[in-house]
């Protein structure tokens, strides 16, 4: 492995905050990808970064429900997301949930 350049902590904050948008930005555009599927290979979905989010900005000293990092990571009101973009999960993307969430 090659050696990683050293980071002043203000920059490694800056390439992080850059690398979450860009993530967040390719999940708007991959409205396909169901949180289901996300869950089944990587374990987390929008609702984890969405918790994560909120999660953040309250160790900040910041007041953000649930539903305003919802929205900041769907990039529109969950409801709405759900509605427009949302299917119904398979019998096999729900097995596969049940028996990932099970390790």
């Amino acid at each position: 492995m090659a050696d990683q350049p050293t980071l002043d902590d203000a920059t490694r904050t800056e390439l992080e905050a850059a690398a979450f948008r860009t993530l967040v930005a390719h999940l708007r555009e991959r409205t396909d990808v169901q949180n289901i599927d996300l869950m089944n290979l990587a374990g987390f979905c929008r609702n984890c970064l969405s918790k994560w989010y909120r999660a953040a900005a309250e160790e900040k000293g910041l007041d953000l429900d649930y539903e305003q990092a919802r929205e900041i990571v769907y990039g529109m009101p969950y409801a709405e997301w759900k509605a427009t973009y949302q299917a119904e999960a398979s019998a096999e993307q729900k097995a596969a949930f049940d028996a990932q969430a099970k390790h």
